[in-house]
């Protein structure tokens, strides 16, 4: 007998523009969970976030999301109200646990929401996963991505990740690592069993599609604007 499946929808950095929220939700299909991976203002704090979420609230159960670099911190704050923050903790869903860690790395622009690399990561992430079972499948749930990837490159050869994430996933091996931040760091990668993922800025249409059952991962990045959704498309099997 079949497991049900359980399908997530992820999108990142919408920066203050939630117009093809319902575009996403129409073209994902039948999805119980949305992760958001950050920046969802551009530069605004609580009330433009509810306003920005209202949509997909009116439309999924499960809306989870980490705060980005361009997000005040009063946007985490509402997050923990509303029952939506993934960061420092994790919520469970038909067996899989979903955790996260907002905010980013130090940029050049000075933004409101960064946390140092030393400690800072490690800590938040420590934290998250506390509490969950050791062979409780995960999913990872990040603003900044990890290091060393094609999700964090912003040049040739230009790597711009965190190394404490990358060091959490190499230790804890979730089944998927959604993050964002990068804009030009779309794709998917992989780091061991992982599936690192940045679908690029929900400004541009793009989003993660994702099913997991049977102890098999797939993974789509697609996009409003396409008529064939399945731009790319990698499937992996639980370790």
């Amino acid at each position: 007998m079949k497991d049900r499946p359980l399908r997530i929808v992820s999108i990142t950095d919408m920066h203050g523009d939630s117009t093809l929220i319902n575009a996403v939700i129409d073209r994902a299909g039948e999805v119980e969970v949305m992760l958001v991976t950050g920046d969802l203002t551009h530069f605004q704090g609580a009330k433009e976030a509810r306003t920005l979420l209202s949509q997909a609230r009116r439309r999924l159960k499960h809306v989870w999301a980490v705060p980005g670099n361009c997000d005040l911190p009063e946007v985490l704050h509402w997050l923990e109200e509303e029952g939506l923050s993934l960061h420092g903790c994790h919520k469970t869903l038909h067996g899989v646990a979903f955790l996260g860690a907002g905010k980013s790395l130090p940029s050049w622009g000075n933004t409101p929401n960064e946390v140092s690399e030393d400690g800072a990561f490690a800590s938040i992430l420590d934290r998250a996963i506390a509490g969950i079972e050791q062979h409780t499948p995960r999913v990872l749930v990040t603003h900044q991505p990890p290091f060393g990837t094609r999700n964090d490159l912003v040049g040739p050869g230009k790597h711009r990740g965190s190394q404490a994430i990358r060091h959490f996933i190499e230790r804890h091996q979730p089944l998927a690592s959604f993050c964002g931040h990068i804009h030009e760091a779309q794709g998917v990668d992989r780091i061991g069993f992982t599936q690192v993922v940045n679908p690029g800025p929900l400004r541009e249409g793009n989003f993660a599609w994702a099913e997991i059952q049977d102890g098999t991962l797939r993974v789509e990045i697609r996009s409003v604007h396409e008529k064939r959704q399945d731009r790319c498309v990698l499937s992996c099997l639980i370790m």
